[in-house]
């Protein structure tokens, strides 16, 4: 069955990319629509994601839910979690029903009523937009960075640069976003915030649809050549209707359980963050042992598995820019720079615009370099190691300064920010580019949702640590959290040479 939105039947929709597409800045003119995109995508979900602990702190008077820190913390990164652990599902559904396009359209939509349902000022509305979000995110951003993939042929020197400008581009959305969202939850109300999100995504689908001609792998549904074993007509039904079912199952059960009392908040982050870490273990196993996955990618699975415990520790880290960076934020540091005072939730659009400015120059330094640059596991490594350093830097201004009075210089939190924001670059763009090298063709979509899923145990964890926020001093928090991801980058950096020797064909 088809709609208006859909892309009408092309022969050519998913043939192998062109080497001679240098439409847009060089590269594909696909990667301009697919950017635009997550542009959007970025405003909307960074910027509520900049307000959403803000929100959950802030006194129930001032229209907030009234948690004290580290559960309001907490509470946020379990919001997290739930995104990327569904993003595996967006995987398979992109592999095995629906294709990339349509896989990313109907993310996009639920994300779209997700913000919308948020906008409503009570806390039920809340519940119901963040899961709807999640859902929506779950289907849209693994497919996305896929199809970014699927733009290139797996030799292309331009594929790293790609994914730079990619990741340059929808850092424009997380730069502005908290910027909106901001200025409007703190001068207007939170769900004023929140709307400014709900119209940010619809633009992102607007320019999605528009654009859908450029894009590779725009198949109304999975297709045996493109996508990894399609299910069967009958299969495809049986299966939609597992997932609907279970979906109301699951609902109705958690609405039984919470009016209960059994299924609390705290519960219900303990057992996001119990499926975060058992999810990859299972999901790396299906992958070791399955029949489709032939030994040479098997092979190429086994260094992914350190890359992927990196991209644990760096995300650990980043995520924070958004929790307890922003409590920090909003408690100890001052909100003025040169006279001009801002909502403190502006602290994490200088997270985005680094990555602006910077993403151009290190895609450039990649082309520039061309076999010469280093290799994908040396910038994920130099990311984590950043990581840990904008942490560390937090101990020098919160240490030996007693008193509610006291407020930091906004320049150190700018500063740790920056750090963040290299190694931001560094890692998720040659940690997406070598997912999609590395990918068994049977599981393409769903190994970036096992990319994504590294995300879900990051803010599993996340989800526990920062309950101890406000308990233990600020210099041991961020000093034993830095001193670990720190820890993880010197480890990666001396498995280098079995990395290189294994990840044919990543450079």
């Amino acid at each position: 069955m088809t709609t208006a939105i859909d892309e009408p039947a092309d022969p050519e929709a998913d043939q192998p990319p062109s080497r001679d597409d240098h439409a847009f800045l060089g590269h594909p003119r696909g990667l301009a629509t697919l950017s635009g995109l997550e542009v959007w995508e970025r405003f909307s979900f960074l910027g509520m994601q900049a307000i959403l602990v803000l929100y959950f702190a802030d006194a129930v008077a001032n229209g907030g839910l009234g948690m004290n820190p580290g559960t309001a913390a907490s509470v946020s990164a379990a919001y997290g979690t739930m995104v990327y652990l569904v993003s595996v599902a967006g995987g398979w559904l992109a592999d095995r029903i629906l294709g990339s396009y349509r896989a990313v359209l109907w993310g996009g939509i639920l994300i779209a009523c997700g913000h919308y349902a948020m906008a409503v000022p009570t806390a039920a509305m809340t519940w119901v937009g963040l899961g709807l979000i999640s859902a929506g995110t779950g289907l849209l951003k693994p497919n996305v960075a896929s199809m970014v993939g699927k733009l290139y042929r797996t030799d292309d020197d331009r594929r790293d640069a790609g994914f730079a400008l990619y990741y340059m581009a929808i850092n424009i959305g997380a730069f502005a976003g908290p910027l909106i969202t901001g200025w409007l939850g703190e001068h207007k109300g939170w769900h004023w915030g929140f709307s400014a999100a709900a119209i940010g995504m619809t633009a992102g689908l607007v320019q999605y649809v528009l654009g859908r001609r450029h894009l590779a792998g725009r198949k109304h549904s999975a297709t045996p050549v493109n996508d990894a074993a399609p299910l069967a007509p009958a299969a495809m039904r049986s299966a939609v209707t597992k997932i609907i079912g279970g979906c109301l199952s699951f609902a109705v059960l958690a609405t039984v359980l919470s009016l209960a009392g059994w299924l609390t908040m705290g519960r219900f982050v303990d057992l996001l963050t119990l499926v975060s870490v058992i999810a990859p273990v299972v999901y790396f196993a299906i992958m070791f042992r399955s029949p489709r996955v032939t030994s040479e990618e098997r092979g190429r699975l086994r260094p992914y598995v350190v890359l992927f415990l990196a991209s644990v520790a760096f995300n650990f880290i980043l995520f924070q820019a958004y929790s307890t960076m922003m409590l920090l934020a909003s408690t100890n540091a001052r909100t003025e720079i040169l006279g001009f005072h801002f909502p403190a939730s502006w602290y994490a659009s200088a997270l985005g615009a680094f990555e602006v400015a910077l993403a151009p120059v290190v895609a450039a330094l990649w082309v520039r370099m061309g076999r010469r640059q280093p290799h994908a596991s040396n910038k994920i490594a130099i990311g984590v190691l950043l990581s840990g350093l904008s942490f560390l830097l937090m101990i020098i201004p919160t240490s030996g300064h007693g008193g509610d009075a006291y407020r930091m210089a906004a320049w150190w939190i700018v500063g740790s920010y920056l750090l963040l924001g290299l190694g931001d670059i560094l890692l998720e763009t040659s940690g997406m580019s070598a997912t999609t090298k590395l990918a068994p063709k049977a599981f393409s979509s769903q190994t970036m949702a096992l990319w994504f899923l590294s995300l879900a145990l990051a803010n599993g964890i996340q989800a526990q640590v920062v309950k101890v926020y406000g308990e233990v001093s600020n210099p041991v928090y961020f000093g034993v959290n830095g001193g670990i991801a720190v820890a993880v980058a010197l480890a990666v950096i001396a498995l280098a040479p079995w990395l290189r020797r294994t990840m044919h064909p990543v450079h």
